[in-house]
C-alpha cells in the first residue's frame, strides 16, 4: 500500500522533531554537526524511504518485482561523506567522531520514520540521547579525557640538560608516547621533541612556565 500525503507530512514532522532532539544535545556541546544539519538529515532520509516505499509500488511489475530498500540503501552508503566532514582533526587529536555517527544513526532513525516504524525510531531516538548524555555525564566524572600535544623545544646543549628536560615534562603530563633529541655539535645547539599526553590545559600551562625556568632553553613551541 502506497504512503498518502497526509502519513507523508506526519512522518515528515516526526522525523524533524526526532533529529531537531539529537541535533540540539550536538549543539549544545558545539559539535561541527548541529541542530539543523540533524534535522535536515532525518528529514531528507524520510523522505527518501518514502518515495523508495512508493515508488517501488508505483512502478512494480511481475518482471520488475517490488523493491524498497532500493533507494533507501543509498542513504546508508552515501551518509558517509556527510560524516567524514563532521570529524576534524587538531594536530593529534581527532573530534568530531561521535557526531559522525550520530548523523550515520539518525538517518536510519529517519528512514524508520518513513517506513512507518515510529515507536523503533523514538526508542531509537531516546536511547541515542541517552548515550550522547547520561554516558558523557559518566565519562567526565570518573574517566579523565585527555588531548595529546607536539612539544618542540629549543636550547643550548649542557650536559644533564636532556634529563632536566625530560623530568619536568614527566612531572607535568600524564604519559610521554616518544621522545628524540638532537644535537648540533658545530654551534652547540639541540631541538627536543616529543608527544605527551596531558588531562587538560593547565598542566600545559605549568609545564611552559617550569621549561622556561630553564635557563638554556630559547623557545618552547607546543601544538
Amino acid at each position: 500500500m502506497m504512503i498518502t500525503e497526509k502519513q507523508i507530512i506526519l512522518r515528515i514532522l516526526v522525523g524533524a522533531l526526532l533529529g531537531g532532539v539529537i541535533g540540539f544535545e550536538r549543539e549544545r556541546h558545539d559539535q561541527p554537526a548541529g541542530l539543523r544539519t540533524h534535522i535536515i538529515l532525518v528529514i531528507g532520509a524520510t523522505l527518501a524511504m518514502i518515495l523508495s516505499v512508493n515508488l517501488g509500488h508505483l512502478y512494480a511489475r511481475e518482471s520488475s518485482p517490488f523493491d524498497p530498500a532500493r533507494i533507501a540503501a543509498q542513504v546508508i552508503s552515501g551518509i558517509g561523506f556527510l560524516g567524514a566532514g563532521a570529524i576534524l582533526r587538531y594536530g593529534y587529536n581527532v573530534k568530531g567522531l561521535t557526531t559522525a555517527t550520530s548523523l550515520w544513526t539518525m538517518a536510519i532513525v529517519g528512514m524508520s520514520v518513513g517506513a512507518g516504524y515510529y515507536l523503533v525510531a523514538v526508542v531509537a531516538t531516546a536511547l541515542m540521547l541517552g548515550v550522547l548524555t547520561l554516558l558523557n555525564m559518566i565519562e567526565n566524572r570518573f574517566l579523565r579525557a585527555s588531548i595529546s600535544r607536539l612539544i618542540i623545544i629549543e636550547a643550548e646543549y649542557r650536559k644533564g640538560l636532556v634529563r632536566t628536560i625530560r623530568e619536568s615534562i614527566a612531572q607535568h603530563s600524564d604519559k610521554q608516547m616518544n621522545f628524540n633529541a638532537q644535537r648540533n655539535v658545530k654551534n652547540n645547539r639541540m631541538q627536543i621533541t616529543t608527544l605527551a599526553r596531558f588531562t587538560n590545559d593547565e598542566p600545559i600551562e605549568m609545564l611552559i612556565d617550569s621549561l622556561y625556568e630553564i635557563d638554556e632553553i630559547d623557545s618552547v613551541k607546543i601544538q
